[in-house]
């Protein structure tokens, strides 16, 4: 029954078009400080283990996923490369050829993408009610989606080499610098909204790990009470599914591979079918990241809690300003977290000088 239904896939790949031609580049580009335990080639052997190796050091095998993507029907724009300057941990895209206004740079057919909709018409079965009680108990009904996309990447991972998405899991990142991977100490030492946030991301995780997972009944005893994995399937939902119009979460293969940018220089949309398709914003150079937005850019606190960076090009940040009382008077002044902003060229927004002669 496997073997049909990966033959249906593949099946589904081969018909699939798109408005460019496919290009098979399975090449990376590497730093010259290449570490290669970080980063795998086609040499790594699988003979002796099915299961992914979730360890901080394990390495990535991003060029079995490029090919994995290619044979799955994804494709992209001549130009198109992953790269990485810190010997593995952070692989992104770039391209390294001039790309125009417009210009489609990727690709990746429906049935590639993981979707929380999909998930929950697979896995949200009757009897999942003593697990979602749980989850309803902590006040985390919210995150049934990302829920989940988690649940659906567990199931994935006991499959070892018989799950469709085995490759791309084990091109992902083990290592994270986020709040879900922060000590309760790290938290402390963070500025006040920063620290705010951190701890609401790290609720997230409590709320949704292991204490709710050990009730799901399709999963193993081992992968049920695995602290690690829990954690490692809850960073890749969170920091690579992002919303559609449509309220679904889609973790788009390959196309995780965008970094985020102030001012990205890709646009990303699907078509009726589901099917996700990338494009220019603006000319891209020669050598420039290919990169996408995850927010507000003059939000670093957040990106920095959600995904473990400061994003250093944005003009404006957040004001660190934050007042113990907010009353109805400061709201009609115009107080609000993405109001108050300091530019780095020395100014503040309006909101901040109002907020500020209004409590002095």
């Amino acid at each position: 029954m496997k073997f049909i239904l990966l033959l249906s896939i593949l099946d589904a790949a081969a018909a699939f078009t798109s408005p460019f031609r496919p290009t098979p580049i399975i090449t990376t580009t590497q730093h010259p400080n290449h570490d290669h335990r970080l980063y795998s080639t086609y040499d790594t052997d699988y003979s002796e283990t099915t299961l992914i190796d979730i360890d901080e050091e394990a390495p990535r095998d991003i060029p079995s996923m490029e090919a994995w993507s290619y044979e799955m029907g994804a494709q992209r724009t001549d130009g198109f490369t992953l790269t990485t300057d810190d010997g593995g941990y952070n692989v992104y895209a770039m391209t390294n050829v001039d790309l125009p206004t417009g210009s489609p740079i990727l690709t990746i057919p429906e049935h590639m993408i993981l979707s929380s909709n999909k998930a929950m018409a697979e896995l949200r079965t009757s009897d999942m009610s003593e697990a979602e009680k749980i989850v309803k108990s902590v006040n985390a009904e919210s995150e049934f989606r990302h829920y989940y996309l988690m649940l659906k990447l567990l199931v994935e991972y006991e499959k070892g080499m018989e799950s469709p998405w085995y490759q791309w899991m084990n091109s992902l990142p083990r290592y994270y610098t986020n709040a879900a991977s922060m000590t309760p100490f790290c938290c402390l030492c963070l500025p006040s909204l920063m620290r705010k946030l951190t701890v609401q991301e790290r609720g997230y995780l409590q709320r949704l790990g292991v204490s709710s997972i050990k009730m799901v009944p399709y999963l193993n005893e081992d992968t049920k009470y695995d602290v690690d994995l829990c954690t490692w399937v809850y960073q890749i939902v969170y920091t690579r599914s992002f919303e559609t119009a449509d309220g679904d979460l889609k973790i788009v293969p390959l196309a995780d591979m965008f970094n985020h940018g102030a001012y990205p220089e890709v646009e990303s949309s699907y078509d009726e079918e589901g099917n996700y398709y990338a494009y220019t914003t603006y000319d891209v150079p020669a050598g420039s990241p290919l990169r996408m937005s995850y927010g507000d850019p003059t939000n670093p606190s957040y990106l920095f809690a959600r995904y473990g960076f400061l994003d250093e090009s944005t003009e404006a940040t957040f004001c660190k300003i934050i007042p113990e009382h907010i009353n109805k008077d400061m709201e009609e002044l115009g107080y609000a977290h993405n109001r108050m902003l300091f530019y780095k060229d020395g100014n503040v927004s309006e909101e901040v000088w109002d907020i500020l002669l209004f409590q002095h």
